[in-house]
């Protein structure tokens, strides 16, 4: 498997990063809620911001029809 590596402080791929998006993280600092990346030295900040891209954030939607805006579970760090 060729993993590709967001943060190397904390073992991130960018695979990891973008399950976390589809879980609802929107946000550098959402990401680093759920799985530290960028919170040691802050290299990988701006990677997470272009991964995250400045499209639709689903939070917003979640926000319109009244749901949860954040999964209750981020998925595991492989």
């Amino acid at each position: 498997m060729n993993r590709v590596f967001v943060c190397s402080c904390f073992g991130v791929t960018e695979e990891q990063v973008r399950s976390h998006a589809d879980a609802g993280a929107c946000t550098p600092r959402q990401i680093a809620s759920a799985c530290k990346a960028g919170t040691d030295c802050g290299g990988c900040v701006r990677r997470i911001q272009a991964l995250l891209g400045r499209g639709a954030c689903p939070r917003r939607q979640l926000a319109d029809e009244g749901r949860p805006l954040l999964a209750t579970e981020f998925p595991e760090a492989a």
